[in-house]
Order: structure tokens, then C-alpha cells, then sequence
């Protein structure tokens, strides 16, 4: 084993930059910690301006080859790369989950299969929708053809890295630009093992490259580039503040899909057994979930029992390590995160809520292991109400009619998602119309087509992805139009 490699769940991982199909090393290495234990399980090469520099060269340079490809060739390659992620699933789910925490059984179950659709599918959908007939108008012939951007910088999050990245690395390759990646830095080694299985399935040096690193280190760099021509980034809104000035000079088009703070409203003609499941699932990856319904809105009439059936359930959940098939809620993701979960929830219980369950640490495990935290009582427009904590925590309001569920659910800053529960189907079609969010759920949760439209409104993002949108955003769209007369008669022989 080299000093650029670490065995990682039995998985051996090169820990270098990938950049023009070689690995690269730079001069200093950073400390990757798994959540599980917050013991060191890899030390992993620091990007900085220069490799960043390189990468992008990289990538300009693949670039006119790999646009010129023809559709069916590139989607041919990039369905290879799906085929051998489902190979590869098991060690995949084993890497990402020692480095991140989330559950292993949703790796091998839900997470890892879904990186591998991200690049069948838009593989299948490049062949479909990047070739418009040509169209007639008034004698004219009009043609709306989609060429590539060029370079793609992708910054991804932590929470689910693998998945969040293939998800717009996916139709930025099959549209036929080229990629810089910057993973997270309190998860990088998915993206390295990408790196390996891209080579294998045949993408040529330069269309997909990885530099690992901080956000000072490579994704200020990453941003600021002068030849980036798409920037695409998950994360907070702070960041996405400072992202979008670094890129503002070089007028680079953006896609950002940022912070929730989602509201789960149950009406009383609900199903209440599904309102329950629906209310505890948001525990998932420890409430590390952007399009979380944290904020649980529950009509009056039955809050006493909804409250009470929420909890016991809640507390009947197993925390512990991920790797264990009984788990359902692992550790937060690094010792700063912990820190500041735990400083939202103090506060709030200063400020007047009341914890009916959790509150605090998992004492019996240490670590950074929180305890699933469900607040009652908070006073309305209270900081545990309106900003995203990001960790185990759900919050209880109620409400006395609609008007008033659709005022306290748009009660916030952000937009991503709303999750809506009612036996009513009028209700569920006038409501769910009301909503101010990029997604609505009525009567379920994360159940989307990866042909529809994603992405947030307000401060929960900018620009939607997701089918023909994904296309609209990394390429330019032209239109051709072509009269009849003109021609010299000696070209159509």
C-alpha cells in the first residue's frame, strides 16, 4: 500500500487528484474522519489553484472531441459507467458509509442503484432530446439544436456524495461537456472511486476530472475560473452567497440547490398511520436531509394523538452504527456539525420549547451521535423554526384551518419541498397549489421521476435540473433558421 492509497471497508482507495486520466499528488494531504467513530481512515491529497488550473486545462482540452462524439457513442460510454457502478455497489455502499455515517442499507438498497440510473438515464434521454427534427416556418427552415456549454465545475455536499454529484455529472456528460469535480471534504472517496470506474468503462482523459480539497483551497479557485462555463453547487446559503460573487466577473450561468426548511402539514381527515410514518422517515441520515420536513404542521384537532404516536415511534428507533442491518439513525457528520445541532436545540429549549423527546447527545454512545429530537411549544418565528438544522431535530405547530397550515408552511425563508397529508383529494389539489416549494408531496415523500424538474425557490436554490431541464441548462440552445432562396444552384447539383 502506497502513501496515496488507504484501505478503506476493506476497499482500496487512491487518494489522489484525477485529472487528464492520471492520478495526481499534491504537496500536503488532508485528515478524512468517519463520523462512525471520528477515528482517521484516509489522508487525501490538498487541491489547490494549481491542480485546479490543471483540471480545467484537462477538461478544455477534452472538450472538442468528446462534443463532436456522436450522442449514441457518448450515451454508449456513459451507460457502461452505470453498468459498472452496479458491479461495484457493495464496496461503493462500504466506502461512502464508513466515510459519511449514512446507513449502509440504504446504500446497497436505494442510493447506489440511483447513482447508476443518474447516468442510464440521461444517457437514454441525450438520445431522445438532444435531436430536434427540423421544423417549417413560413417557408423557412427552422432548426433548435443544443451544443454543448464546455466546462462543468460540480461542488457536491456531504450528505449523500456519491449521488448528488452523478445527478448533475449525469446530464453535463451525456450533453457533451466536460467536468471538474470538487467532492466534500468530510467525504471524498466515492468520487475517487468514480474516477476508477469512468476510466474503466471508457471515457477518454479529460472529460471527467476530481479535485479533492477545501473550499479555500480548490472550490474558491474552482469558482473564481475564468474558463468554467456552468457552476453547479449543493450546499448552505452562506456559501452559495460567496460562490455566486466569485463567479459574478466571469458571468457564468448557476445552478443551485441549497437549505430547507420543508413543512410536513397533516390535516385531520389524514390517514394518521401514514402521517406518522411520513412524520418519523424524516429521521433519515440522521435528519441530514436537505428536502427534510422538519417542521411538522398538524391540525389541532388531532395533535394530542399525533404528537403522542410520533414519539413513541420515534423513540422505539434504533441509533447506532450504520453498518448494522438494525440501524435506522447513525451519527452526524463531523465534530463542527454536532456542534452546532447541539447549540440550535439548546438554544431553543432556552428560548421556551419543550423537548418531548431527545434534546440532546446519545450519552450511552458518545460520539457524535444525537439523539432523535422532536420540540414542542417553540415560540412562533424562533430561530428553531425558521433556519435549518440540518440534524435529528423536528419541530411540532399547529393549526386550526387551512389558511392558517398554509400560512405557517410558507412561513420561511426557503422553498425546496412540502410534504402535504389529507384524506381530502380537493384539499390536496387546492393546498398543495398554495405551497411555496419547488416539490410537493401529497400523501408521500421523495417519490420523483428523474425526468421532472427539481430545484428551490427563494433562498432554496436557483434554476431547475432534472429531464429536459437539465439539458436547457448545460448546453446553448440555438436556433437556425434557413430560407430557401439564397442557395447557388450549383450546391444542390
Amino acid at each position: 500500500m502506497s502513501q496515496h492509497t488507504a484501505t478503506v471497508a476493506g476497499v482500496e482507495v487512491d487518494t489522489r487528484h484525477w485529472i487528464g486520466g492520471q492520478r495526481v499528488a499534491s504537496a500536503e494531504t488532508f485528515a478524512d474522519i468517519s463520523p462512525i467513530d471520528e477515528t482517521e481512515i484516509a489522508q487525501v491529497s490538498l487541491g489547490t489553484a494549481a491542480e485546479v488550473d490543471a483540471a480545467v486545462a484537462a477538461a478544455r482540452s477534452a472538450f472538442p472531441a468528446w462534443a463532436a462524439m456522436p450522442v449514441p457513442e457518448r450515451s454508449a460510454i456513459l451507460r457502461r459507467v452505470a453498468e459498472l457502478v452496479e458491479k461495484r455497489v457493495e464496496e461503493l455502499s462500504q466506502v461512502e458509509t464508513r466515510d459519511n455515517g449514512s446507513l449502509l442499507r440504504s446504500h446497497r438498497r436505494g442510493v447506489m442503484p440511483r447513482v447508476a440510473m443518474n447516468f442510464r438515464f440521461f444517457a437514454d434521454y441525450a438520445e431522445h432530446e438532444l435531436a430536434h427534427p427540423d421544423m417549417e416556418v413560413r417557408g423557412h427552415r427552422e432548426r433548435i439544436s443544443y451544443d454543448p456549454a464546455g466546462v462543468v465545475a460540480i461542488i457536491t455536499p456531504w450528505n449523500a456524495p456519491l449521488m448528488l454529484a452523478t445527478w448533475r455529472i449525469g446530464p453535463a456528460l451525456a450533453s457533451g461537456n466536460c467536468v471538474v469535480l470538487k467532492p466534500p471534504e468530510w467525504a471524498p472517496l466515492t468520487a475517487s472511486l468514480l474516477a476508477d470506474i469512468t476510466a474503466e468503462a471508457g471515457l477518454p482523459p479529460g472529460v471527467f476530472n476530481v479535485v479533492q480539497g477545501t473550499g479555500l483551497s480548490a472550490g474558491a479557485p474552482l469558482t473564481s475560473h475564468p474558463d468554467i462555463n456552468r457552476l453547479c453547487f449543493t450546499g448552505s446559503v452562506p456559501t452559495a452567497g460567496v460562490i455566486a460573487t466569485a463567479a459574478a466577473p466571469n458571468i457564468v450561468p448557476l445552478s443551485f440547490e441549497l437549505g430547507g426548511k420543508s413543512p410536513l402539514v397533516v390535516f385531520d381527515d389524514a390517514d394518521l398511520d401514514l402521517a406518522v410514518h411520513l412524520a418519523v422517515e424524516q429521521f433519515d441520515n440522521a435528519g441530514q436531509v436537505c428536502l427534510k420536513g422538519a417542521r411538522l404542521i398538524v391540525q389541532d384537532s388531532i395533535a394530542e394523538e399525533f404528537t403522542r404516536r410520533v414519539a413513541d415511534k420515534a423513540a422505539a428507533l434504533v441509533q447506532g452504527d450504520p453498518r448494522e442491518e438494525a440501524t435506522d439513525v447513525s451519527a452526524l457528520i463531523a465534530r463542527r456539525h454536532f456542534d452546532q445541532v447541539s447549540g440550535f436545540v439548546e438554544r431553543a429549549l432556552e428560548d421556551g420549547a419543550r423537548a418531548i423527546l431527545g434534546g440532546g447527545p446519545n450519552e450511552e454512545l458518545g460520539g457524535l451521535y444525537f439523539r432523535p429530537t422532536i420540540l414542542v411549544d417553540a415560540r412562533p418565528g424562533s430561530e428553531i423554526l425558521t433556519e435549518e438544522v440540518f440534524g435529528p431535530v423536528l419541530t411540532i405547530e399547529t393549526f386550526a384551518d387551512e389558511a392558517e397550515a398554509v400560512e405557517l408552511a410558507n412561513n420561511t425563508r426557503f422553498g425546496l419541498a412540502a410534504t402535504l397529508v389529507t384524506g381530502d383529494r380537493d384539499r390536496g389539489e387546492r393546498v398543495s397549489a398554495l405551497l411555496d416549494a419547488g416539490t410537493v408531496w401529497v400523501n408521500c415523500f421523495f417519490v420523483r421521476d428523474l425526468g421532472a424538474p427539481f430545484g428551490g425557490n427563494n433562498k432554496s436554490g436557483i434554476g431547475r435540473e432534472g429531464g429536459v431541464w437539465s439539458f436547457d441548462f448545460y448546453t446553448n440552445i440555438k436556433t437556425s433558421t434557413f430560407s430557401p432562396s439564397g442557395w447557388k444552384e450549383d450546391q444542390h447539383g
